[in-house]
Formats: structure tokens, C-alpha cells, sequence
């Protein structure tokens, strides 16, 4: 059961190399988004709850609900920096001080291509946990 869960939240990191493009720009729009193009001409503005709901770090501060993989409360965070991470990629610092992801060139492709059904599916597993998008109240 643990094995299919880790499966089931790591899937969508396997991506070969060859399926996307060639990056031609990244660019940052702190603290709300990110906006990548590639080669092809394909261009992705990734909200920065949606990369940080997507984070491919192992350590996301995630909640384990029946082996699914669950974060929330994440609608309002924001992305302060990224820093690159050799040609290949960059490490998003949200100000929920989580760190610890490399976003790679075809990940953000993957994220970018698959973005309205990824989110539906986030969407849909907040809702069956009776969890929102929005921070607990203190």
C-alpha cells in the first residue's frame, strides 16, 4: 500500500528527456507566478500555488490521507526567488519557506501542458478530504 501511495505521488516527475523542447525563457513574476517558452513556441504562466501544490521535493509538507498525497491551504503563497540549479532546472524558494524541489525543464513543461487537469484533480482531492485551497484560520 505505501509503495503504490509513493508511486501515485511521484508519477508525474518520470519524464523522459526527450518530451520536451528546449527551454527559451523563464522568467519570474514574484510573488504570484512563473511564465516559461520553449522551442516550440508553446508558452506556460504556472501560478505559484500550483507549483507549489506540484513541487517535485519528496519533503512538500504534504498530508498522507489514505496514502493519497494532499496539500493545502496553499492558495495565497508566494514565490520569492528561484536559483538556478545547472542548465537543467531551478529551485523555487515559496514563502512558506519550502525549498527543496528542483523544477526541472520538462517538469514545468509536463506541469505546463497538463496545468487545467492538474488542477482539477487538485481540486477534486481537497474536496473529497473536506480540505480547501485557503490557510487555516489561526
Amino acid at each position: 500500500m505505501a509503495m503504490l501511495a509513493f508511486q501515485r505521488a511521484t508519477r508525474y516527475i518520470h519524464i523522459p528527456a526527450t518530451d520536451a523542447p528546449r527551454l527559451t525563457r523563464f522568467s519570474l513574476r514574484p510573488p504570484n507566478s512563473a511564465e516559461v517558452e520553449f522551442a516550440d513556441g508553446r508558452a506556460f504562466n504556472l501560478s505559484a500555488e500550483f507549483l507549489r501544490v506540484y513541487s517535485p521535493a519528496a519533503d512538500s509538507k504534504i498530508r498522507s490521507i489514505g496514502g493519497e498525497k494532499v496539500i493545502f491551504g496553499r492558495r495565497h503563497v508566494g514565490i520569492m526567488s528561484a536559483e538556478p540549479v545547472g542548465n537543467y532546472g531551478v529551485r523555487l524558494l515559496f514563502d512558506d519557506l519550502h525549498k527543496t524541489g528542483i523544477y526541472t525543464w520538462n517538469y514545468f513543461y509536463y506541469l505546463g501542458s497538463n496545468k487545467f487537469s492538474l488542477m482539477r484533480n487538485y481540486i477534486k482531492t481537497l474536496k473529497k478530504h473536506n480540505l480547501s485551497r485557503d490557510p487555516k484560520r489561526k
